[in-house]
């Protein structure tokens, strides 16, 4: 017989915990789902430029400077005006076109993605915009949070080296009074060094032990497809992982627009032969489908004494709510659970 839907939510377990990566699809996914508030548009690398207003800056760059993906064009204007006056524009513009987006008031992907994972669990991110560290602050009250980190800087958090400490950007510690300073966000592709700043190499020391740990038996990659200019980045996480023959037991979930074959070949150093799921939307995870029950679902297919056992019956997150705090309420089973 297989497990109910009341039978899922009601077992936990501690320990096996979900690591989420998301790259720019998963922010790009959310406004199109739910638009930015005021309107505005998440840029790919290829329309970076365009979307964010650095053209009057760019035609004036000389030929072997220009690129058609910003983070190339950037780095080669790096190595050639490291320190220009067009180097500090840029930098400036990115930052205020990103700090200004905010999340809608509806529920977005990004509420999903925080409500459905638990404390033993971990997102990783590589985007600048605020919306995961909005949906965080506006989620945190109704439920423990997740664990995350920033891996290229944000927009919203700020680090105080002497505390050595990450806030809200911009803001004060209450106990040092110290400010959090703002976290750089742009590098050169080809200087990616990530010890080279303290809070990028915090940050990317907690993203390496939690790949390494054998508790994390869940890797949900959402929205990022490993591209060419992250080569330091894909390095770190292949050392950190182990290998595909070493992690046989793990199950990855791959959520793009990608097509299934060309992202699977990406991913194939860290998947193990056949344990990975794949789907287009978030909707079509394991997250939206057994939420703040992931490891307890993958630990139920070690336990069933026949193989009929092994099927647990989904308890889907709603997709048709349209406050947060209707979402909150068909959360809060879950949740209740837990604190019992």
């Amino acid at each position: 017989m297989k497990m109910t839907r009341e039978e899922g939510i009601n077992k936990t377990f501690p320990g096996i915990s979900h690591l989420v990566i998301l790259g720019a699809g998963a922010s790009i996914a959310s406004t199109m789902r739910n638009p930015e508030k005021n309107g505005k548009e998440l840029p790919s690398m290829n329309n970076f430029i365009d979307v964010v207003g650095l053209n009057d800056i760019i035609e004036e760059l000389p030929d072997e400077v220009q690129d058609d993906n910003f983070e190339k064009l950037y780095s080669n204007l790096h190595a050639e005006k490291p320190k220009s006056d067009e180097i500090k524009e840029v930098q400036r513009r990115v930052r205020d076109y990103f700090s200004d987006m905010e999340l809608p008031d509806e529920p977005t992907i990004y509420d999903y993605l925080i409500l459905s994972l638990r404390p033993k669990d971990f997102i990783a991110t590589f985007n600048w915009d605020p919306f995961l560290y909005q949906a965080f602050c506006r989620n945190m009250d109704k439920a423990p949070m997740p664990h995350i980190c920033f891996l290229h800087g944000n927009v919203a958090i700020g680090y105080s080296d002497e505390d050595d400490k990450t806030g809200p950007s911009g803001m004060y510690s209450k106990r040092t009074g110290n400010q959090f300073e703002p976290t750089k966000l742009l590098y050169p592709v080809a200087e990616k060094n990530y010890n080279n700043d303290q809070f990028i190499s915090r940050e990317w020391n907690r993203f390496r032990t939690r790949l390494e740990s054998d508790d994390t038996k869940r890797v949900t990659i959402f929205g990022y497809g490993a591209p060419d200019t992250d080569v330091e980045a894909i390095d770190i996480m292949k050392e950190a992982w182990g290998g595909a023959e070493e992690r046989n037991m793990e199950q990855f979930e791959l959520i793009n627009v990608i097509e299934k074959g060309e992202l699977r070949e990406t991913w194939d150093d860290f998947i193990h032969t056949h344990h990975y799921d794949y789907g287009k939307s978030f909707f079509d995870s394991i997250l939206a489908k057994y939420p703040r029950r992931t490891g307890e679902r993958y630990m139920h297919q070690f336990l069933p004494t026949t193989p009929a056992e092994a099927f647990q019956e989904p308890f889907p997150v709603p997709q048709d709510v349209d406050t947060l705090e209707e979402l909150w309420d068909w959360y809060e089973p879950l949740f209740e659970v837990e604190r019992a």
